[in-house]
């Protein structure tokens, strides 16, 4: 009963994108009701199989038990355990999931599956695992070690059937992408067929380029495209489910586009040494010693360092942003400097060291607040007078206006040599990810973005190292208010008309919404904001002199 509990408490976090997200669905139970499934003791993998007999499954199960407990009985350690949970919304609904299987991920040929989480399923495939593109299919072969074992479980389980005459142990299916519960959009995801098969059958299954490393497989279809998405759904659970292989691994990318590639190719080449392979596209069989099939997520825009090997956090995925970017910076820089000695030359009465100020990498004499400025909705339509207001107040001001186009290396070079970063809640808020531990986040949040400002932004903010400060406008602050009767619900109560979906959310709110920031109001805020950086700048400087000394 807890159980069914937590799920609801999570489905109804996650039933649409904001307060109603999009709408999550129960798993359809119908395949469950028509296929007999034969579980192990260890109620990890299981076996797709039609009419076994009672015979057979008692068998089965019995040699399954024997595995499981010989461990226990002849002190053997070699388990397979993973420690790997999805942390969701609400810390109560968070456990860690330790599983023991009757196989050590020395047993070639086998495949084990964690389904147990709400955002992602992930299979891991040890053995002689080769591709085939053209069914969308994964294969792993046992080794001759296992192979006796394997080809009895064979016989017992179907005698003569299709799977035994394909030389077919055990079958998977998964969708390696990170957004499980949402139906819609996982209907949309390529599935990978994982298959492991007798030794036998890998005569006629021959590779063509062997790797002597692993290989993570994952999708980049989806909602690719939309800057939150790329990070939390692809960037940020790849560096979690590839970490540990100290970039020698291969990433095979099903739904593989060319621009995700070249946008994302400074930072997967801090994951990977090798170049990524397009699952779909390249018919060739690549053979792996281990694949892992799917990516593990902790989180919204963050990394749970007790579920990582060395405990690493979201600060050390900024470290890894730190390390694509900056090669791209300083050349960005020396063109700079370059284009200001031509200028000099052109211009000899303006004096170099003046031009070498303006394109100074230290330019943190003042605190630096950056505008992340949008266009169409949720724009601040009085952003000229906040500049203005923080100027006066003590701020150099830069305002940056990104769209899909702008290079990720400025906008990190951008926000990285910021003090503060102001925003309305929308997907380029992804970009604190930018900030350096210890810089101010503003966000400001509109009518009816409340509980998305703080679950997608706010809360990971904070666990970056950030100074977050949640500006809650007043219905005066919207555009609403000069559509809508000030006692109108969407004014009044904006959790009542979330509620009703999520196209009256993205409708009202999301499309339809500017604000204009009452000056006096949120000045309080910028002020906290400034004498918080100018003492962090000065703590900053003098621990530099005292090292200096």
């Amino acid at each position: 009963m807890k159980e069914m509990k937590k799920e609801k408490m999570v489905h109804h976090l996650h039933h649409h994108r904001y307060n109603h997200w999009r709408k999550g669905q129960d798993f359809d139970d119908d395949e469950e009701s028509q296929t007999l499934v034969v579980m192990d003791c260890g109620s990890f993998g299981y076996y797709k199989r039609t009419r076994p007999t009672l015979v057979s499954l008692l068998l089965l199960s019995l040699l399954s038990c024997v595995f499981v407990l010989a461990p226990h009985f002849f002190g053997s350690s070699s388990t397979f355990s993973l420690s790997y949970s999805p942390r969701d919304e609400t810390e109560e609904l968070s456990s860690d999931l330790s599983v023991k299987t009757p196989f050590s991920l020395d047993s070639n040929g086998t495949i084990f599956c964690d389904r147990s989480g709400y955002r992602s399923d992930f299979c891991i495939m040890k053995g002689d695992v080769r591709t085939h593109s053209g069914s969308s299919s994964v294969f792993v072969y046992g080794s001759r070690d296992t192979s006796s074992y394997m080809d009895f479980v064979s016989t017992i389980v179907e005698e003569g059937g299709e799977e035994e005459k394909r030389g077919e142990l055990q079958h998977e299916k998964v969708k390696p992408y990170t957004r499980k519960w949402e139906t819609s959009v996982m209907d949309t995801i390529d599935e990978i067929d994982l298959i492991s098969r007798k030794p036998s059958a890998k005569k006629d299954h021959q590779c063509d380029v062997n790797h002597d490393v692993p290989a993570v497989f994952f999708s980049t279809g989806g909602y690719t495209g939309n800057v939150y998405h790329e990070f939390n759904d692809g960037i940020l659970p790849l560096f979690i489910t590839s970490k540990h292989f100290n970039k020698k691994v291969v990433f095979v990318i099903s739904e593989y586009h060319n621009w995700w590639v070249t946008k994302y190719g400074d930072v997967l080449s801090q994951l990977s040494d090798y170049p990524p392979i397009d699952f779909k596209g390249d018919l060739r069989t690549h053979c792996f010693p281990e694949a892992i099939v799917g990516l593990k997520i902790h989180g919204d825009l963050t990394v749970d360092p007790s579920l990582m090997e060395e405990n690493k956090s979201v600060v050390d995925f900024r470290n890894v942003l730190d390390r694509a970017y900056w090669p791209r910076i300083e050349g960005l820089i020396q063109d700079e400097e370059r284009e200001a000695q031509e200028k000099l030359a052109q211009s000899p009465s303006e004096t170099l060291p003046k031009i070498k100020q303006r394109v100074s990498k230290d330019r943190l004499r003042k605190p630096r607040l950056l505008i992340l400025a949008r266009t169409g909705s949720r724009m601040i339509t009085n952003q000229d007078m906040v500049a203005t207001m923080a100027e006066k107040m003590g701020f150099e001001v830069v305002i940056l206006s990104p769209d899909r186009t702008t290079e990720l290396a400025k906008i990190y070079r951008a926000l990285n040599s910021s003090d503060v970063m102001i925003g309305v809640h929308g997907a380029a808020m992804t970009h604190f990810l930018f900030m350096k531990p210890g810089s101010v986040f503003i966000q400001v949040v509109p009518l009816g973005t409340v509980w998305a400002a703080e679950t997608y932004y706010g809360e990971p903010s904070r666990k970056l190292g950030l100074e977050y400060i949640g500006y809650k406008i007043h219905a005066t602050e919207s555009s609403l208010y000069d559509k809508y009767d000030e006692n109108d619900p969407v004014l009044k109560n904006p959790n009542s008309v979330t509620k009703k979906g999520w196209q009256y959310t993205k409708s009202i709110y999301l499309d339809g919404q500017n604000v204009r920031l009452d000056l006096t109001r949120f000045r309080k805020h910028l002020m906290h904001a400034y004498k918080y950086s100018v003492s962090r700048i000065t703590r900053k400087s003098s621990n530099r002199h005292f090292q200096s000394q």
